[in-house]
């Protein structure tokens, strides 16, 4: 046993070498002097200036955060909502609806992609239709590819991530809490407000910083539901790496990854604050 631990020591090391060393290798050369990226030449800051200096970089930076915010809320009211409706109220083929519900979280995210812009597409002109007739107006394009499809696509696969960690918040409530409340007086909606969601705060937390992180990491779906305005700070990362290497998208992917590794390392201790 001494030796099967030992080796499965040393895998899990070896494991974690190829993982992380390639991220710690960006990170020391977004330091580096050398445009050329290869050695190792001295140590600067320059690249970080230019970063910010780079108005492609502050937009998408910006499109990335208002997004993330969006499908943050909207994940959050969605997630938060769906997991009470569970928890409170009987279904028929409550198996079947919960398993619906979660499949965002498993299915390949280029199927989501192009179902999506599929989706998109076939719906696009007929709301254009419908507000042509609404408004009085003609050949109106108030609804394609941009932002909004882009908040739609993130709030899909993100909300079950809030429904997830709120039911298994809730797994472990007891009933007595929301009966007792209303038992001194309180109606149903101020037992919700001032019992349960202070309860399931922790998890509503949590669902909430990893629905952040997921939109502002999200690549393949975006791609493909994304217009011209709407680009994200993945895609300008991906679309600058296409034309050769650059010393600054290693400062980008260095800030990019401690802020990743930051609301991550939060989620966790929420979490475990919540267990």
């Amino acid at each position: 046993m001494r030796l099967v631990n030992l080796l499965c020591g040393w895998w899990t090391g070896l494991v974690f070498a190829f993982l992380y060393i390639p991220i710690l290798l960006l990170i020391i050369y977004s330091f580096n002097t050398s445009k050329l990226n290869v050695n190792f030449e001295g140590f600067t800051l320059h690249w970080y200036r230019e970063m910010w200096a780079n108005d492609g970089i502050r937009r998408a930076l910006g499109n990335s955060v208002k997004i993330a915010v969006w499908v943050t809320c909207i994940s959050v009211v969605l997630g938060t909502t769906g997991a009470w409706l569970l928890y409170r109220y009987r279904y028929r083929f409550k198996k079947l609806w919960e398993t619906l519900l979660f499949i965002p979280m498993a299915i390949p995210e280029i199927i989501m992609g192009v179902s999506l812009l599929i989706l998109f597409s076939a719906v696009g002109p007929s709301l254009n239709q419908a507000l042509d007739s609404l408004l009085g107006t003609t050949g109106s394009q108030r609804f394609g590819l941009g932002f909004l499809t882009v908040i739609i696509a993130h709030v899909t696969f993100c909300f079950p991530f809030v429904l997830v960690a709120v039911q298994a918040r809730l797994a472990d409530v007891d009933p007595s809490l929301e009966e007792a409340a209303m038992d001194l007086g309180a109606t149903p909606l101020q037992a919700f407000l001032k019992v349960m969601v202070p309860y399931m705060m922790p998890a509503i937390i949590s669902g909430a910083l990893m629905s952040f992180t997921l939109s502002m990491d999200e690549v393949l779906v975006t791609y493909f539901v994304n217009g011209p305005e709407s680009k994200t700070l993945p895609l300008e990362i991906y679309d600058n790496v296409k034309k050769g290497l650059n010393p600054m998208l290693n400062a980008v992917s260095t800030v990019f990854i401690v802020f990743t590794a930051a609301v991550v390392i939060a989620a966790d201790r929420i979490r475990r604050w919540n267990r």
